[in-house]
């Protein structure tokens, strides 16, 4: 089991963004959240948002820091991310 987490770094909403992503499952995700009281609402299609605020309390708790580039391949190699494609809402 690893869920991971990028630095703070992606602005929306006067805020930075964190992605939580896990290189296993989207089930081991969901609870990982979950435990963590992150809306369902944050899931954006393969992976959470979390605001920057939130970092070191999601790195204490058990997510492993990692730079974007490495979250990415690792959440790839997995087969769990979702092609932008696939991430569109219906036309």
């Amino acid at each position: 089991m690893t869920v991971l987490i990028d630095p703070p770094r992606w602005p929306a909403h006067g805020r930075l963004w964190s992605h939580l992503v896990s290189d296993t499952s989207f089930d081991e995700l969901h609870v990982f959240a979950g435990a963590l009281g992150i809306p369902p609402r944050g899931f954006d299609h393969d992976h959470y948002d979390v605001p920057g605020d939130r970092y070191a309390a999601v790195v204490e708790a058990g997510a492993v820091p990692v730079d974007s580039r490495e979250l990415l391949a690792r959440l790839t190699a997995a087969g769990l991310r979702r092609p932008r494609r696939d991430r569109r809402g219906p036309s």
